[in-house]
Formats: C-alpha cells, sequence, structure tokens
C-alpha cells in the first residue's frame, strides 16, 4: 500500500501490475475498503494494471474533515491517482458509491475513459430521507454499532452460509471507518443523483446487478441503463450487493470482457 496527499488529505492507494499495461481504477462500496478486489486482481493483473484506493475515512484513507463531500470530490480522487499512474486515459470499475464515482466520471470527464463498468449502483439510490437518517444514526451510535445491521445487507443468504467468517470480518472492517465521513457520504447519496446527467456520452458503459441484492436492486439498475441510452445491464443470479466479493472469479471474467476494447489509437499504458 502507498499513500498521496490528494488536497490535503493522505489518500491509501494500490498500483499493482506492469506499467506498459492499460489501467482498470477500482472504487469500493460505502463502509468497505479497497480490499474488496483482493480476489479479482489475479485474473485481472496478467494483461492490465490495477489501481485501488480508499475513499475519505475507509480503510486506511484519511478522514474527509469539515463540510459536505460531493461526487466531483471523488472523481478528482480517481483522477489524481490515475494522473499519479502516469495515464491519460483508463478503464473505470466501481460498485455501489463506487459507481456513483463512476457516474460523475462518465457525465464529466468522459474523454478520460476506455470504458466504465457500474455495479450495484444507481442514478438515485434510496432516497434523502434514508441516508439522512441513516447519517445522523451514525454521528449518534456509531460504525461499529451499525456493522451489524448493515453489513448482512451487503451478501446474498448464500455467500454467508458458504463463509461463515464474512460477517464479522467486514463488520470488524467498517467498524474501523470515520463515523464522520461515512455520515458525509451517506449525505452526498440522499442529496446528488444523476438523473438526466448521463445522456449522449460517448463512453462504453456496461452495468451488472445481483439478483439478490438489497441495497440497489435489479429495478435501480434497469433505471440506471435507462439513463445511459440504454447501456447493457447483467443481472448476476444468486449476487447480492458486492459481486467482487461473493464471486470474483466471475466478477474478473466479466471486466476483462468489457474492458477487450482496440486500444490501437492510445499508448499501450493508456496515455496519450
Amino acid at each position: 500500500m502507498a499513500f498521496l496527499n490528494i488536497n490535503g488529505r493522505s489518500v491509501a492507494y494500490r498500483l499493482l501490475g506492469a506499467e506498459a499495461n492499460p489501467l482498470v481504477v477500482l472504487a469500493h462500496p460505502l463502509g468497505m475498503s479497497q480490499a474488496v478486489w483482493d480476489d479479482v486482481l489475479p485474473g485481472l493483473l496478467p494483461r492490465y494494471r490495477v489501481l485501488t484506493w480508499d475513499l475519505p475515512g475507509h480503510g486506511a484513507s484519511q478522514a474527509w474533515g469539515e463540510g459536505p463531500i460531493i461526487p466531483a470530490d471523488l472523481a478528482a480522487e480517481a483522477l489524481a491517482l490515475a494522473d499519479h499512474a502516469g495515464a491519460g486515459r483508463f478503464h473505470f470499475a466501481g460498485t455501489s458509491i463506487g459507481g456513483v464515482v463512476g457516474q460523475q466520471l462518465v457525465a464529466e470527464h468522459g474523454e478520460r475513459l476506455l470504458s466504465a463498468t457500474l455495479t450495484n449502483t444507481g442514478a438515485v439510490i434510496g432516497n434523502a430521507e434514508l441516508w439522512t437518517t441513516r447519517a445522523g444514526r451514525v454521528r449518534q451510535e456509531g460504525l461499529a454499532a451499525m456493522s451489524e445491521e448493515i453489513v448482512p445487507r451487503w451478501f446474498a443468504p448464500a455467500c454467508f452460509e458458504a463463509e461463515p467468517a464474512l460477517k464479522n470480518g467486514w463488520c470488524i472492517q467498517m467498524g474501523r471507518g470515520d463515523d464522520e465521513s461515512y455520515a458525509l457520504l451517506c449525505e452526498m447519496l440522499g442529496r446528488d443523483v444523476f438523473t438526466g446527467k448521463l445522456s449522449g456520452k460517448d463512453v462504453k458503459v456496461q452495468l451488472f446487478g445481483g439478483s439478490e441484492d438489497m441495497a440497489t436492486p435489479p429495478a435501480t439498475l434497469e433505471a440506471l441503463a435507462g439513463e445511459c441510452d440504454g447501456a447493457p445491464l447483467e443481472i448476476l443470479e444468486g449476487v447480492g450487493h458486492v459481486p467482487s466479493v461473493e464471486v470474483p472469479d466471475l466478477f474478473a471474467e466479466k471486466l476483462l470482457a468489457v474492458m477487450a476494447v482496440d486500444l490501437s489509437d492510445v499508448g499501450t499504458n493508456g496515455v496519450d
């Protein structure tokens, strides 16, 4: 793991793989960390350079501090890290709030993207009341206390049955996060939506969802597909909210297929 100072904050990231390979940037869900990509990496690294990072107050990244967080702030982190890696253009994949980061990139920085894979996310996720309520509870109760309630919503029941330690492990990870950063991100999700912002963008977009996803059910992904001019959508059967953890080999296979685009018009590492 390495660290980069971005706008006065220390951001934890990993940059793995051969420098000559095209870059793919991966953004994790709310309450988790860049560790969600660990089991996907072996499938990607033979062909791609991979950059992952921790969102504000998550994993090893510094807490946000004062003031609201907007999607443009998170997209700026992704772009700063891609610049640090020397990539003019890159592939992007993000899950949940990571997919919101991807939507911001599609909406405002499409010229930087070779492709955008958005999973288990939406132009609108939940509603403002839900997120305002959760932000208030997090500030009062703390992430550690709420993790037992939230983590089970991330995974299909069969996943817990196959890996009994999964729930406890992610509850511990979530509980270590910064309460205020998480609350600010909740408020962002309730306030900043992408309705009407994603049409007519010259970006290859692929959507994935999970049939067992309680947080962003298939209907949410279908609405997002409509916002993205009918972008292709595949619902993964028996999968919940975090396919990179639940079915990493399958997810890597799907992502590789999306990223198999013609790179003849850019350098092999995505630098113009």
